[in-house]
């Protein structure tokens, strides 16, 4: 019983240290405060050697058109977000994949398999929107250091297990394996994603495009997951939230998105 309330001791100082650091940082349009223990210089040297990789292993679209269209639409809103000092980059990859994605620093890539969902200028300020979030609001570095956070406590724990308890430190390595998985790093990406799609809607919509776009965008982009048979695993276990709750989502802050839109001249 002394050892399990030290440990339970031990584990609450940990969790309370993390929620005085989680302070450090503010997340764009939300206000949500952030645990951000990478540096923005790391975050971006990270992202820069990333997307320079990228560029090597996956063949970039010569559709100039398109590729014209990627830039304009990523200026747009990259001149609305709220990343200062951003190295921003966006490149259409030639890929069927329907994806996109960003890496630290502004630096996002486009799946042409995307297009065809897309449709038009306001569906692409859409994805475009949502990746450019995911770099004002330093998700990456957020990630990053909530692993690092998780880590530690993992480790001082299992330590103490270790010199204290030994028989029962492999259970606990497991357990706090897989707990810390189902119950932080799995919702924690989805509210990611769930944040980026509200931030974007905003970033849109201070650029110039229809709100009222993103959610043609995520209809549409669930018709095609349904089309290809859906997906088999438990909403437990993704790393996005299900397209009818982005969509409920979504339509929930458009009030807000329309207070800011501004139509472009």
């Amino acid at each position: 019983m002394k050892e399990a309330r030290c440990l339970l001791a031990l584990t609450a100082g940990a969790a309370a240290a993390l929620l005085y650091l989680a302070g450090c940082a503010t997340e764009p349009v939300t206000g949500r405060r952030q645990l951000i223990l990478v540096s923005a210089a790391e975050e971006l040297q990270l992202g820069l050697t990333e997307f320079e990789k990228m560029k090597k292993e996956v063949p970039i679209s010569k559709d100039k058109a398109n590729q014209a269209l990627v830039q304009r639409v990523g200026n747009r809103i990259a001149a609305v977000a709220d990343l200062p000092n951003a190295q921003w980059e966006f490149v259409l990859f030639e890929s069927p994949v329907p994806n996109a994605f960003c890496l630290p620093g502004g630096k996002v890539g486009i799946y042409s398999g995307i297009l065809p969902i897309t449709r038009d200028e306001a569906g692409l300020a859409t994805v475009i929107g949502h990746e450019v979030a995911h770099a004002a609001a330093r998700h990456g570095a957020e990630r990053m250091s909530e692993a690092m956070a998780l880590g530690t406590v993992g480790s001082v724990a299992s330590s103490y297990l270790g010199s204290e308890k030994p028989d029962l430190e492999p259970y606990f390595s497991s357990a706090y394996g897989v707990g810390s998985q189902l119950l932080r790093v799995l919702p924690h990406s989805r509210s990611q994603e769930a944040r980026a799609d509200q931030i974007g809607l905003i970033y849109m919509a201070r650029a110039g495009y229809d709100p009222e776009a993103a959610v043609g965008f995520w209809q549409r982009f669930a018709e095609f997951n349904r089309q290809q048979g859906g997906s088999e695993t438990m909403w437990f276990l993704r790393t996005h939230p299900l397209d009818e709750d982005r969509i409920a989502n979504l339509q929930k802050y458009l009030p807000q998105a329309r207070q800011e839109f501004r139509p472009a001249r």
